[in-house]
């Protein structure tokens, strides 16, 4: 069977992401050693962010929001206005950080585009996603933008079924086992694992095995290779 569109993940695997929130998960634990070590910092803030996302969702401002909920806890409260201000200015510059495209993607993405549609497929703020990808100068290589909530197989479904697509025909690309590949094989795509140096806590998860709708690639320009074995 011929694959008629190929899904490609935004963050981590077009450009840098995790390595943003690594910084100023380093600046938040700094700001707020005066109330707990390091590993209580970041088990909190976890459990904090993990409960978050069925409000705020994914990316900067939510992750912006757990982290003062986070300090006021653990500060029971006592954090001053300086620290508060110096959070609210990390979300902001995590909003703003310069958007590059990862060595050898935009070359990646060319002859990609030349042989399928391809449609990007994003967890995150509609707003921060769009203005990264802007950004990223990478647009006109997509023939549709899908922005969601969340990644699963009646998402993935839907979201080829849009671009006049089925999931049985596509396959997806991205750094995630837990987001981009097993619900993406569980729709019954094909899946390319691109991995990432850095996993992100909560996209945490193993990757199938002896599935031959999955492959995992050393980096988005060795695609092409696997189209071929499969088209």
């Amino acid at each position: 069977m011929s694959l008629t569109i190929i899904g490609i993940d935004a963050d981590d695997t077009l450009w840098h992401t995790e390595t943003v929130f690594r910084l100023t998960h380093k600046r938040f634990n700094e700001l707020l050693a005066d109330f707990a070590d390091e590993d209580a910092l970041e088990a909190k803030l976890s459990a904090v962010e993990r409960e978050n996302m069925k409000t705020y969702g994914y990316g900067a401002k939510g992750f912006t929001l757990s982290m003062l909920e986070t300090a006021f806890e653990v500060s029971d409260g006592k954090v001053s206005t300086k620290v508060i201000q110096e959070l609210l200015q990390a979300g902001k510059e995590m909003m703003t950080h310069p958007i590059e495209p990862l060595p050898g993607v935009e070359e990646a993405l060319k002859p990609l585009a030349d042989r399928h549609r391809l449609i990007l497929i994003t967890k995150g703020d509609l707003f921060h996603q769009e203005s990264k990808l802007a950004a990223s100068g990478l647009g006109s290589y997509f023939s549709g933008v899908e922005i969601v909530s969340e990644k699963t197989p009646a998402i993935y479904t839907r979201a080829f079924a849009r671009h006049g697509a089925s999931a049985d025909t596509a396959l997806m690309a991205g750094n995630s086992v837990k987001s981009d590949i097993l619900p993406m094989i569980q729709a019954g795509g094909y899946a390319a694992l691109i991995p990432y140096p850095l996993v992100w806590e909560h996209e945490r998860a193993e990757k199938p095995s002896g599935n031959p709708r999955f492959r995992e690639l050393e980096t988005l320009a060795l695609l092409p290779g696997w189209l071929d074995e499969i088209g």
